[in-house]
Order: structure tokens, then C-alpha cells, then sequence
């Protein structure tokens, strides 16, 4: 599923490097949003490290992390239209995902520097529930804990008569889906100098 994603999207976020991307008219347009973070399911959102931390701190945490908790298992993925993009999403139970992505939230939290004023501002654009604006203050993104809807993202934002073209099309490229959906690793990754996204370290879930 990693080679489909990566294929999919035009970046290969294991290898930092570009992939070749299927022959489909618009396909690097319609992928231009996500390709920078590669293909991924996020956990804890982007942050830019606290002040007095660094990279080799926040490895040794996120390694204890994931020796506290066991894999997270769900019945499958399926592909879902979110909003006007299109994203695998867990189904079945999903409560073992989201402590998995609550305890990565919360245990890393201390090496998140706090948010500016202009990424905040930016968040509220969207137009935040109260519930969402309290987790925006206290977490840095609003999507978080109870807010999460963890998914796999596969296309920026479609036009309304081009969604059931391009469903149709991802359809056409899956692999067979993964029944169960088993989260046994987590990943590190950060941005590079150009802005995408490369891993750093993966972590068995060990717990």
C-alpha cells in the first residue's frame, strides 16, 4: 500500500524522493496539496520543536512512547469522500487508533513550541467550534483527541463533478486494502529545506 501511496501522490516519503505517477490527466494537480507530506496517516500534527529541545529528545521520547502501547487494530480501510477530498478511513472500532493518537498528542506534547499568533489565525479561518478552539489553544491544532478523524489523504480538494471521476480512478489503482487495518509502527518525519516531507525513524508498537 506504502509503493501505491507514494506512486499516487508523486513523492516517496521513506526515500524523500520523487515518484512516477500514473499516466491520468490532472492527477499532479489534484495531488499537489499533499504530495509534500507524502502518504501518511497523522497522529500527532506538525510542529516546530520547542526552544532548548532537539531532534535526538524528541527520538528517545517517541521511542519509549511506542514501547507503551500496542498495535492498533481495526477492521479495514475503506475509501471515503471527506468534505471535497478523497482519503482511506479506518472502519469498525476505531478506539485503539485514537488512543494511539491521543497518547502521541499528549506524551510528545512537551516538545511542540507553542503556536503564533498568525498559525492560530489561520486555524480559526476555517470557523472553529468551541470544542475545536479549546484544543486549538491547548494542543496547537484543533483536530485533535475527540476532533480526530484519522484518514489517509489521496487528493486536495476536488470540484464537486470531479469526485466520482476520481474515486472511480483510485479505485481502478488500489492494491486490496488491508482487512484488518493493523497500526503496528509509528513514524517520524520532518520537513526539509524545500518543504517536504522525508522520515527520520520508524517505531514498532510494542506495548
Amino acid at each position: 500500500m506504502a509503493d501505491f501511496g507514494a506512486a499516487w501522490l508523486g513523492w516517496d516519503i521513506a526515500r524523500g524522493v520523487e515518484a512516477s505517477q500514473p499516466d491520468l490527466p490532472d492527477l499532479h494537480d489534484i495531488t499537489m496539496t499533499p504530495r509534500k507530506y507524502g502518504f501518511h496517516g497523522t497522529l500527532k500534527p506538525p510542529f516546530r520543536l520547542a526552544d532548548g529541545l532537539g531532534l535526538g529528545d524528541l527520538d528517545k521520547a517517541t521511542s519509549l512512547l511506542a514501547a507503551s502501547i500496542a498495535p492498533a487494530i481495526c477492521d479495514g480501510l475503506v475509501l471515503e469522500t471527506l468534505g471535497r477530498f478523497l482519503a482511506l478511513v479506518p472502519q469498525g472500532d476505531t478506539g485503539a487508533i485514537r488512543h494511539l493518537a491521543e497518547a502521541c498528542v499528549r506524551d510528545l506534547d512537551r516538545f511542540r513550541a507553542p503556536a503564533s499568533d498568525a498559525e492560530l489565525a489561520r486555524r480559526r479561518k476555517a470557523g472553529l467550534s468551541a470544542q475545536q478552539e479549546a484544543l486549538l489553544m491547548e494542543w496547537g491544532y484543533p483536530y485533535v483527541m475527540d476532533e480526530l478523524q484519522f484518514h489517509l489523504t489521496l487528493s486536495g480538494r476536488l470540484p464537486k463533478d470531479g469526485l466520482k471521476d476520481w474515486a472511480g480512478h483510485v479505485r481502478y489503482m488500489l492494491p486490496d486494502l488491508p482487512a484488518p487495518f493493523v497500526i503496528d509502527q509509528i513514524a517520524l518525519c520532518g520537513a526539509r529545506a524545500d518543504g517536504r516531507f522525508q522520515l527520520i525513524h520508524r517505531y514498532a508498537l510494542t506495548g
